[in-house]
């Protein structure tokens, strides 16, 4: 992902400089770890997040690039749990604890 103002957290109110937004961040990695799974599911199956762990370590400016990594590190039934982190280049910017869990997504939005 490429770094633009709309990612910031200046702009989206978690902070007041031009800089990745922590909560960007976290989406990213949560992507990722959705990503990482989503293959392996049964149709009309996906994963929502239930929680998160992290640290933001490190700034990144506007028009940096930036990505996120997942690894699936347990499986109970339908909890996930992973390791994440997000890096610009080979610099570390956030890592930490992520847990999903296996829906059916219409069963999902129909209690909604």
């Amino acid at each position: 992902m490429s770094i633009t103002a709309g990612n910031t957290a200046e702009f989206i109110g978690s902070g007041d400089m031009a800089v990745l937004a922590t909560p960007a961040m976290i989406a990213l990695m949560e992507n990722a770890a959705m990503l990482a799974v989503a293959a392996e599911l049964e149709p009309g199956q996906t994963t929502v997040g239930t929680a998160i762990s992290t640290s933001h370590v490190r700034a990144s400016k506007v028009g940096a690039s930036v990505y996120a990594v997942a690894e699936l590190v347990a499986i109970d039934g339908r909890k996930l749990s992973f390791r994440i982190a997000a890096y610009e280049g080979d610099t570390l910017i956030g890592e930490g604890e992520h847990t999903r869990f296996i829906v059916d997504r219409e069963r999902f939005l129909s209690k909604l």
